[in-house]
């Protein structure tokens, strides 16, 4: 390359570079244009049904319908003896000589149970005895006296003023005959409560007395006894479960810590109600087993007819100050509030009383995240999912 092309070559590159400068200048002002452009149009469009629906909550559903329910009220109590009898010395007491049953023993009606000393009261007893023939002795005499002053009346040798004497000390003699008796009965009634007996058939619940022990009247229960051996559940029940009771009706009981069921039946409702609790007491009968011991916890299921309601999941339910609500899909896909009432609890759910007719789109779950007005996007549970 000679100096003269080289020279050229130069000049023809520094004229070259003011204009690619300028070119370069002008691309950027146009993507700059185009960048500013496509930000006003992003903040000034109106947004697409697409996107709108993208914002709303989607939400699983259930159309409860209506269903035919076996009511079933669940209720639980302490096991107790239907007729739970306490036996105590009802005497003046003394200390114990002999006790004659245990705890789960069989008795009859009369039976000894325990029996307390008595001999001071036997030689009460001998006296009493002995006042008897010495009252009845007088009166044998009065009787005597009386008869042969009658044989002498007609001769002359008694008056009747000597009758009336005689005659006065034998009613004397014969009253004295009969108030030694009537003490020496009440010894002998004295002596007979010293006795502790059964007051009926049945089962002995408790001992509570030893061999040795000092009884009286104010000693309290010395054994406890379960007439006939019938038990039953004291259940409590609120006061809407106790309108669906009556006399009569079936019941399922399970003692806690098996799984045994025992068949009995209802055979008092309570008359009342406790201010306090709103609740009520349902005493269920059982058949003696060994494994229904009085103080024991046990659950029961009541049958109380067949309720034709709607039937919801727990989980669709909610509650707050106002009371029990749900979540149905109003026209628009609106979330609206509507008030229910409970009706029987059940292994498939929960039955309403009232508030809805079984058609209603019904929010399944997340009711509690949603507010009344809310759009969503309702989605139909699949079968078997509503649980």
């Amino acid at each position: 390359m000679n100096e003269y092309s080289s020279v050229s070559s130069q000049a023809e590159f520094d004229q070259a570079r003011p204009a690619a400068r300028n070119w370069r200048i002008w691309l950027g002002g146009v993507a700059a244009v185009a960048v500013l452009g496509g930000a006003w149009f992003a903040m000034h469009r109106k947004p697409a049904a697409a996107d709108k629906g993208a914002q709303a909550p989607v939400v699983t559903v259930v159309i409860p319908g209506r269903t035919s329910v076996a009511g079933t009220i669940n209720a639980t109590g302490v096991l107790a003896a239907k007729h739970d009898m306490p036996v105590a010395s009802v005497g003046e007491g003394g200390q114990v000589a002999r006790v004659l049953v245990n705890a789960g023993d069989w008795v009859k009606k009369g039976q000894l149970l325990a029996i307390i000393d008595r001999s001071v009261q036997a030689e009460q007893d001998a006296n009493q005895q002995a006042q008897v023939r010495v009252s009845e002795a007088d009166a044998r005499l009065a009787q005597s006296n009386l008869d042969r002053a009658l044989k002498l009346v007609d001769r002359g040798f008694i008056s009747k003023a000597n009758i009336d004497q005689l005659t006065a000390t034998r009613d004397a003699a014969n009253a004295r005959v009969r108030v030694s008796q009537a003490s020496l009965g009440e010894t002998r009634a004295r002596i007979q409560r010293l006795s502790i007996v059964a007051p009926s058939d049945g089962l002995v619940l408790d001992r509570m007395v030893e061999p040795g022990q000092v009884v009286g009247g104010g000693t309290g229960t010395l054994f406890r006894i379960a007439e006939h051996g019938e038990m039953e559940m004291r259940a409590r029940l609120s006061e809407g479960d106790l309108a669906h009771l009556a006399v009569g009706q079936s019941v399922q009981v399970v003692p806690a810590g098996t799984t045994q069921k025992f068949t009995g039946h209802v055979w008092q409702v309570s008359p009342v109600i406790d201010p306090a609790t709103r609740q009520g007491l349902a005493r269920i009968q059982l058949a003696y087993d060994p494994a229904i011991r009085p103080g024991g916890f046990a659950s029961a299921g009541i049958q109380s007819g067949m309720v034709d309601a709607p039937v919801l999941p727990e989980s669709a339910l909610q509650a707050d100050n106002k009371g029990s609500f749900v979540y149905i899909i109003a026209p628009g896909n609106k979330a609206q509030r509507r008030a229910v009432t409970i009706g029987l609890i059940t292994d498939g759910g929960v039955t309403i009383a009232s508030g809805l007719e079984g058609s209603e789109k019904v929010v399944m779950r997340a009711g509690a995240f949603l507010s009344a007005g809310e759009t969503v996007q309702p989605q139909l549970a699949k079968p078997g999912q509503a649980k």
